[in-house]
């Protein structure tokens, strides 16, 4: 029979993993504060408006409703229309005068979530 001194601990902390893993912050939060989440691992999710391949650089763009944030991968681009959900790091792409672009670099370890909704 399992110890139960062992057992919760163990569900408990990966309830709390599920939970940090399933967070969806919504694009407006990230563009309308890009030094709040600057070098942050975030998760989006939407519907994808856009998608370009420039040589080295694939590149789609992720709209929630509430905004639109652009996502630079290293993987096969998702269709537009296709629904998404994606994590990466917050980066300040450029910057000239007053105007700024924010991105997403995807995380490369495969836990992007496509789906055909």
């Amino acid at each position: 029979m399992p110890n139960p001194r062992r057992t919760w601990p163990a569900l408990g902390a990966a309830m709390l993993l599920l939970a940090a893993c399933s967070h969806v912050v919504p694009i407006r939060d990230i563009v309308d504060n890009p030094r709040e989440f600057a070098d942050k691992k975030v998760t989006v999710e939407g519907e994808v408006s856009g998608a370009y391949s420039l040589f080295v650089i694939k590149y789609f763009l992720v709209n929630d409703g509430t905004a639109e944030i652009g996502v630079v991968s290293d993987k096969a681009l998702p269709r537009k229309g296709q629904k998404i959900r994606v994590s990466g790091t917050v980066k300040e792409a450029f910057s000239l005068g007053d105007q700024s672009m924010t991105i997403l670099i995807e995380d490369g370890s495969g836990k992007g979530k496509a789906d055909d909704h």
